[in-house]
């Protein structure tokens, strides 16, 4: 395996902290939701994972798209990540919606499904968390 890049980020305070890229570019206090008992008034990990994972994952939808000749650059999505309690145990879940202008929804969906096959954030959940993709 060929490194290409690697992303370093500096975590302080847990989920009421901050987080700093090494470049600078990412600079933000974290903060608990107020479903989870904190203010709200920065962002939370599972915002940061649902933004990493959607243009990802629309890179991948490109990927596809380009081999069967298909163009998805209109294509936008909703990602949804919750953190969810399960007994005494903290799991996460997920939730992708994608939404690609001008095409049949069962046609999306196989574009779809075969994105989530080779996102690389899709094959770092699969098998780990519960993970729901549809083609709206």
């Amino acid at each position: 395996m060929e490194k290409l890049y690697t992303a370093v980020v500096t975590a302080t305070g847990g989920r009421d902290g901050h987080i700093q890229s090494a470049d600078g570019t990412l600079d933000l206090d974290i903060r608990k939701p107020r479903e989870m008992g904190g203010d709200g008034k920065g962002t939370n990990p599972e915002q940061l994972f649902a933004a990493a994972w959607g243009p990802c994952f629309l890179g991948a939808l490109g990927v596809v798209a380009q081999q069967a000749n298909v163009d998805v650059s209109d294509a936008s999505m909703d990602v949804k990540v919750s953190f969810n309690k399960d007994g005494g145990a903290f799991l996460l879940s997920a939730e992708l919606e994608v939404h690609i202008p001008g095409m049949s929804a069962d046609e999306a969906q196989q574009l779809v499904d075969k994105a989530h096959r080779v996102c690389p954030y899709s094959k770092a959940t699969r098998g780990n968390i519960d993970v729901k993709v549809t083609a709206i």
